[in-house]
């Protein structure tokens, strides 16, 4: 197989290749790169299965396991309860020794976190290995088949409100319909939730029903409960704070207001801390809801995709595939830097997971990222701060997927899009952003107990979660439709003014979205039953209030 020497002939940057174009740049940008491929340097991958493989990619994936287990050696009894089911079906299917070897002593497969997908296999592989996969074919159903679909580079991913509920309206939606997101279960993919903290026990947020539990995918854990506390410890803040945002509450108590740690510029533009004290219950989006840690960061700059894929089939197989949802949502604060020579925007093994979790019944919030403002050159050789377009990180360029950018905490109409917030549209030319919600200078949890302040479309995000969950708890007929509540969201939102590349639909307005599907006269409430035509009429008239 030969490595593309050259990065700028488009036409070989678009063969096609079992060996993904991030995978062969990454080898490519290391030193000594043929050295490298005939060496023993392992490379992070996700291995796609062949669909088209007989019997189909669980198929194809077992006859690759089970090279695996025949030529490597692994130990079974720490793997858990999946991983040691999928090694003894793989075992029963592994070909006679005789059998020339796909994988050398050099090579490892991550059979845990492999085990909690159908379709994929994580793992580090040298080189050579990578080769031998990309061209091997196996003996299957009367001939010969290639058990690989692509071999994928695993991406490193990164971690990307009291006042703020008021600007999404949340606030309004509780009062008017008492959208608190009771009934509701949403994901949260991050560093995972300090269960310990206080903001989580007053509605019991983190209690799962229906046999539910969270998960730590980070490591391999010898039992369930094992992984499950993992889980629910945060050693970085970021994944407690994005929690907060969507769910949990700290009532106001005069006598003991909550602690917010904050940060202010000194007179030499020196970062100081401050300590405020909250003068308001501090809630979450959907205060009822309940959240379920899928920790997949260990730190906010630690974590690989094929974790995250990893999360993305724990919630199909506790859905069954969308045949029983128990659980409605996911937010995803957390993404890499998309380079389309890599692969067409949106689909990358990430991307393609996003839509097909989105098409078997659950919402998908992501985090648009913060690469939307930097420095180029220009024609004359000086370097110029600018906006930057086309920016939107994975998984937020998923055609499926809600991706959402940031604006102000109180004043969206005057400040507008954050200059940070990525902007669109994708680099295949569809519309990104969908959402804008506040993302600056955001009040939810802190570890230790207290608050704090934090700012990025990682904020903005669970914002959308948890207007999302608050929804779908008044209007349960669109459970199990998220593209629908995405239209709604969408459609309802109130216009900024600015550029669509740069806000979407606009910032999001959980109150408008609820009355623009209202078909029943709400109890307390004497609002007249109004047809589609009628709402649209209003919604139109207060898209600017």
């Amino acid at each position: 197989m030969a490595i593309s020497p050259d990065p700028d002939n488009v036409q070989q940057r678009l063969r096609k290749t079992r060996i993904g174009q991030d995978l062969l740049a990454r080898i490519q940008e290391q030193d000594g790169a043929m050295a490298l491929w005939q060496g023993a340097m392992r490379q992070p991958v996700v291995i796609e299965m062949n669909a088209d493989f007989p019997g189909g990619s669980g198929a194809a994936r077992l006859v690759v396991l089970g090279e695996y287990l025949r030529e490597v050696a692994v130990e079974a009894d720490s793997l858990g309860t999946l991983a040691t089911a999928l090694v003894a079906q793989a075992s029963a299917v592994a070909q006679p020794a005789s059998k020339e070897a796909l994988f050398g002593p050099d090579d490892r497969l991550d059979i845990a976190k492999s085990a909690y997908t159908g379709t994929y296999l994580f793992g580090e592989l040298t080189a050579a290995t990578i080769a031998r996969l990309s061209e091997a074919r196996v003996a299957a159903g009367g001939g010969m088949a290639a058990p690989v679909y692509k071999i994928w580079a695993d991406h490193p991913i990164e971690r990307c409100v009291f006042q703020s509920v008021r600007t999404t309206k949340c606030d309004a939606g509780r009062a008017a319909f008492a959208a608190w997101g009771e009934g509701i279960v949403w994901a949260v993919a991050d560093t995972g939730i300090d269960g310990a903290h206080p903001h989580f026990a007053t509605h019991g947020t983190l209690k799962l029903p229906g046999g539910l539990r969270h998960v730590d995918f980070t490591q391999t854990w010898p039992t369930d409960a094992a992984a499950e506390a993992a889980a629910l410890q945060d050693t970085d803040g970021h994944g407690t704070h994005v929690a907060g945002i969507v769910a949990g509450e700290t009532p106001f108590d005069p006598a003991a207001p909550a602690a917010i740690a904050r940060e202010v510029l000194d007179g030499n533009g020196d970062p100081q801390p401050v300590t405020d004290h909250a003068s308001v219950a501090l809630t979450g989006m959907a205060p009822r809801a309940r959240l379920l840690s899928l920790k997949v960061l260990q730190t906010g700059r630690s974590g690989a995709v094929s974790t995250l894929l990893a999360a993305i089939g724990y919630i199909q197989t506790q859905n069954d595939n969308g045949r029983n949802l128990r659980i409605h949502g996911v937010n995803m604060s957390l993404g890499y830097l998309f380079n389309p020579e890599w692969y067409a925007a949106g689909a990358s093994p990430l991307c393609v997971e996003v839509d097909r979790l989105v098409r078997s019944g659950v919402m998908v919030v992501v985090a648009a990222g913060n690469g939307g403002y930097g420095s180029g050159v220009t024609y004359v050789g000086g370097r110029e701060r600018m906006v930057l377009g086309g920016t939107i990180n994975d998984p937020g360029n998923a055609a499926l997927a809600l991706t959402v950018g940031s604006t102000h905490r109180e004043k969206p109409h005057t400040y507008g899009v954050s200059y940070f917030s990525a902007k669109g549209p994708t680099a295949d030319g569809r519309a990104k952003p969908d959402l804008v919600a506040p993302g600056e200078r955001i009040v939810s949890c802190a570890l230790g107990g207290g608050f704090r302040e934090d700012s990025g479309t990682s904020m903005a995000a669970p914002h959308v979660s948890g207007a999302a969950a608050a929804f779908l708890s008044v209007r349960g007929e669109f459970v199990g439709q998220p593209e629908r509540l995405k239209s709604i969201l969408t459609q309802s939102a109130t216009d900024l003014g600015r550029r669509p590349d740069f806000q979407g639909g606009g910032l999001i307005y959980l109150w408008r979205a609820v009355h623009s599907v209202l078909s029943w006269r709400c109890p307390g409430m004497p609002l007249p039953s109004l047809g589609s035509a009628s709402i649209a009429r209003r919604v139109g008239r207060r898209r600017r209030a």
